[in-house]
């Protein structure tokens, strides 16, 4: 079954061009020029994908988002000419799960929507099979007894980094805000928090054998926040 994609954007040249791009790849497409257009067919049709623009005519892409947030988890990936930290850090804590900045290149959105789909599916198998076991290259986390291993060798983790690190587990592959991570981990955002994230996240990086030149399991998105390594 074809995976269907909502393309939002308020230029008709950019909408041809998405849609062209997409369906070569084995996707249906449909398409919305409005924000109010996107909540009806997103409502309507229930598409695998958002590919959404945050500069629409009627309604800010932001509040577009927060809507379709109420009432379903469609996945979004925002494509859009707002390029700023903290334009990104916006979105993403409304609830976006990507973020690319234009001009952007096919190959690159297509690797996103890839990598979307792909946790769909295993979240799907997840959810299915009722396991226990996170896997990524030579780390293991037993989420049920809240146990981790690297390279077989169990490491031990305090509650905080063990906190940060099965919410990068649940959502994998997506950039999590500084303020998100926060907010889920002590609850408040306080001054010293965001120091408080740095030396917790250092701490794991470490404990996980990290080269933060290449890192292998937790990447920085450097002014916005960090997200775990797909597989």
């Amino acid at each position: 079954m074809q995976p269907l994609i909502l393309i939002v954007d308020d230029e008709k040249i950019i909408r041809s061009f998405l849609k062209v791009s997409l369906e070569t790849q084995g996707y249906k497409c449909i398409e919305a020029d409005s924000g109010a257009g996107a909540l009806m067919l997103a409502a309507s049709h229930n598409p695998d994908v958002l590919v959404l623009d945050l500069g629409l005519p009627d309604i800010d892409g932001l509040e577009v988002i927060k809507r379709l947030r109420e009432i379903s988890q469609i996945p979004i990936v925002i494509v859009s000419a707002r390029g700023h930290d903290r334009e990104k850090v916006e979105a993403l804590d409304a609830g976006a799960d990507d973020y690319l900045t234009k001009p952007f290149s096919v190959p690159e959105l297509l690797a996103r929507i890839r990598v979307i789909l792909r946790h769909q599916l295993v979240s799907q198998l997840y959810d299915s099979q009722k396991s226990t076991l996170f896997k990524l290259d030579g780390l293991t986390v037993d989420e049920e007894k809240r146990r981790v291993w690297l390279d077989n060798e169990e490491i031990h983790l305090t509650p905080n980094e063990y906190k940060v690190l099965s919410l990068l587990i649940k959502y994998q592959g997506k950039v999590l805000t500084h303020k998100f991570i926060i907010n889920n981990v002590w609850g408040t955002v306080a001054s010293d928090d965001t120091q408080s994230l740095r030396t917790c996240m250092g701490n794991l990086r470490r404990k996980l054998n990290e080269d933060l030149a290449q890192p292998k399991y937790i990447i920085t998105e450097i002014g916005v926040g960090y997200r775990l390594a797909d597989e």
